[in-house]
């Protein structure tokens, strides 16, 4: 597909380095010729120097021959602008970034009227992640797949964890019900175990489980805790901003720590019922008097990964227990990270860029078997795929055990009229299904494309 993005900053190289791996022909403008220099050094991409939202830099970018434009700036009104500009040049597909509150709501009652195709507000979405986070405080990550009918879950495993050192086949016992183990992530490697694969503490394992079950499998695993009454939210972002909400609707307690006065001031007006206090969450003191060791749980939002870091460091060694969230802007040098002793990490660009290459693999299928939900796992070294059976295809109403899979792929579970099924060699895909796949192979789009 030819794809143009306006706006070349964090998310909008991040969303564009992952597209350009998915095989999309790319152009990025933006107005900063540092950026794109930056990202024409270690990208094929064509760069465009120029504001977007204006027609003849559109018409330089070949505006007429694309099939998806991609507003990223940051200005939601040039952003909304530039997709209504786009439409009216011709192409069929557009996308905005609205990060605003205040225009969530609004957008959508103008969609229609804006042209617009989609849009996306990282910052909520990662909010909503980390909210799970919370709910889950055992799990190091957890998405929901089949309209939240499926729980994708990952922990890491200890001495203690009742499956460590056990057969993947003999853990029946411990994991009961439609529960499986689809990935396990150990030491840099990746694997997709069999039956024969032995597990071991340390290891970072994926399940796949209905959601009424995630709660009892993590209590079996030994990992659960209580959920988070109280949180503390270091920074007040505008993911800080959204948590905050999303959480004291839930009847959490929430306290956030945010050293600029006037961003208190506005946190005050909007968010009621939270604590705001304006002050450094870098300061030691001032979270021990904040009894930062109490909490339930302590998401880090601040300004840089360093900050980040340490106060997610120093929270866990001061309250080992509570459930710790660290934001990381940087997806670079994750080797190193997945060393540190941290619970759960959020990359707010790679969330976003998953949630634009989901629906750019929406667009390509041709038969309506498309992709609805996504899931990376270790970077994107694999993936679970949620596909909706819309159309027949080879790949509908034949037993598992007769279709001819690709390697490196499994199917893990099926969704139908509200069941939940662990699938076995005489199941069938039938129209309406929500099939659940995970693979080591890239830029699926179709359920015919797991077939060899």
């Amino acid at each position: 597909m030819n794809i143009i993005i306006v706006g070349c900053g964090r998310v909008g190289r991040s969303i564009a380095e992952q597209l350009n791996t998915e095989g999309h022909s790319i152009t990025v403008i933006d107005e900063s010729y540092e950026a794109l220099e930056k990202i024409s050094d270690s990208q094929n991409v064509m760069a465009i120097q120029g504001n977007g939202a204006t027609y003849s830099v559109l018409k330089e970018a070949e505006i007429e021959d694309c099939d998806l434009l991609i507003a990223v700036t940051a200005a939601d009104e040039l952003n909304l602008y530039t997709c209504l500009l786009a439409k009216n040049a011709g192409v069929k597909s557009t996308i905005a970034r609205v990060r605003n509150p205040e225009y969530i709501s609004d957008v959508e009652v103008v969609k229609e009227d804006l042209k617009l195709t989609l849009a996306i507000n990282p910052e909520y979405t990662c909010a909503n992640e980390i909210a799970r986070l919370v709910k889950f405080p055992g799990a190091i990550k957890i998405s929901s797949f089949a309209k939240g009918m499926i729980d994708f879950i990952k922990i890491r495993l200890t001495e203690q964890t009742p499956i460590a050192g056990k057969k993947v086949a003999d853990c029946a016992s411990v994991l009961k019900g439609a529960v499986r183990i689809v990935f396990v992530e150990r030491g840099g490697e990746f694997y997709i175990p069999n039956g024969d694969f032995i597990l071991q503490a340390n290891d970072m394992v994926s399940f796949v489980a209905p959601s009424g079950a995630a709660a009892k499998l993590l209590k079996s695993l030994g990992t659960i805790s209580n959920k988070g009454r109280s949180v503390f939210i270091l920074g007040g972002s505008k993911i800080g901003f959204y948590l905050a909400k999303i959480l004291r609707e839930a009847g959490v307690y929430v306290k956030i720590i945010e050293k600029d006065p006037s961003r208190c001031e506005e946190l005050s007006e909007d968010l009621d019922g939270v604590m705001i206090i304006n002050a450094d969450a870098m300061d030691e003191d001032l979270l021990l008097s904040e009894h930062i060791d109490r909490a339930d749980g302590v998401v880090c939002l601040m300004n840089t990964d360093e900050e980040n870091l340490l106060a997610s460091l120093y929270a866990k060694q001061v309250n080992p227990k509570a459930k710790i969230v660290t934001e990381l802007g940087n997806l670079k040098f994750s080797s190193v990270v997945d060393t540190l002793p941290l619970d759960s990490i959020i990359r707010p660009k790679q969330l976003t860029g998953e949630y634009i290459i989901r629906y750019v693999r929406g667009m390509q299928n041709t038969v309506g078997n498309n992709v609805e939900t996504m899931y990376k796992v270790n970077g994107d070294r694999a993936e679970a795929l949620e596909f909706v059976v819309r159309e027949r295809s080879a790949a509908v109403s034949v037993p598992l055990s007769k279709l001819n899979l690709k390697s490196d792929l499994q199917i893990v579970c099926i969704s139908r009229g509200g069941k939940v099924i662990t699938p076995g060699g005489n199941d069938t895909i039938e129209m309406g299904d929500r099939v659940i796949v995970i693979t080591k192979h890239k830029g699926l789009s179709d359920l015919r494309d797991i077939l060899r």
